[in-house]
This record gives C-alpha cells, structure tokens and sequence, in this order.
C-alpha cells in the first residue's frame, strides 16, 4: 500500500486504497464517499446496507467524508484573493523541494491547473492536513456532475509516497 504525504507538513493527506488518478500530470483525483460512522466502529471501506445506516444515524452516529475522516484532514476556508496568496507561496515552496528536471513542465502545469481552480473556485472546499501547517498542501474537495459524488484534488509534486 502507497501513503501520499504532504511534502512539507509531513501530514498524511490520502493512500492509495481511495481510487485515484492523474490529471494533466500536476495532480490527483481522489476519489471519496459520504460514510456513517459510530464511535467504536472500524471502517474497512464496505458500504452499509440501507438498514444498518438508519440502524446508525439513530445510535447517534455521524454521516463524513471517508478520506477526511480516514486522515483527520481539517476543513479550512479562504476568499479567492487569500487562496490566491497562499497558492503563490505554496508553489514557491513545493518548486524549492523538486529536482531541477522537473521545475519547468511544474511550473507551466501548475500554472495551467491553478486557472482552472480559480474559474471553478466557488465550487470547493478547503482542507488541510491533520497538523494545520499554514505552509502545507490544501486539498481541494469537489463534487462531480451529478452533485452526489465527491472527490479531492491533490497537487501531486506536493506529495510523497511512502510504501507501507
């Protein structure tokens, strides 16, 4: 199994037991589910039949997003202009971490991607690692075309993979 870290808060963001895949070369789709969880209960990724989650939501328990649950991820906020600001410093810092190969096609990928946030920026949700490092990744949460299904966005040169 594949962790993916943040490279430079260290937090664990996502694993490679979420459905993922590559967009552009510059990041990664994650793939997520709304899930009922009760305190004790351990997920192991199977959906509940439709008894046990009302079963559930009467005990008490509570409908999350099984990656921001699974990694303790941190709902934050920003304005376009605050997105904008750490955006600018975040690529400065990942850039600094890349081998001199990669900088350039970084650049003009993140560049590129980055535009296509700012177009869509009222349709996301902003997460950051457990830790809250300011200076971290903020995965982007998003939902697909039918409004149901949600997934994250990870800048993939922000990441490490670690084999567990």
């Amino acid at each position: 199994m594949l962790l993916y870290s943040d490279i430079i808060s260290d937090d664990e963001m996502f694993s490679d037991a979420f459905p993922l895949k590559e967009v552009d070369g510059i990041a990664y789709e994650v793939e997520c589910a709304m899930i009922v969880v009760k305190e004790g209960d351990v997920n192991i990724g199977a959906n509940p039949s439709a008894e046990e989650q009302e079963e559930a939501l009467e005990e008490g328990a509570a409908t999350v997003n099984n990656v921001v649950h699974s990694f303790r991820l941190q709902s934050t906020s920003f304005d376009k202009k605050s997105y904008l600001t750490y955006l600018k410093g975040y690529m400065k810092a990942v850039k600094e971490k890349l081998p001199g190969d990669r900088v350039a096609d970084f650049e003009k990928g993140a560049q590129a991607f980055a535009k296509k946030i700012v177009a869509n920026f009222k349709d996301y949700e902003f997460y950051t690692g457990e830790t809250m490092n300011p200076d971290g990744m903020v995965a982007l949460l998003n939902y697909r075309e039918d409004g149901v299904t949600p997934y994250f966005t990870f800048w993939k040169d922000g990441l490490k993979e670690v084999k567990l």
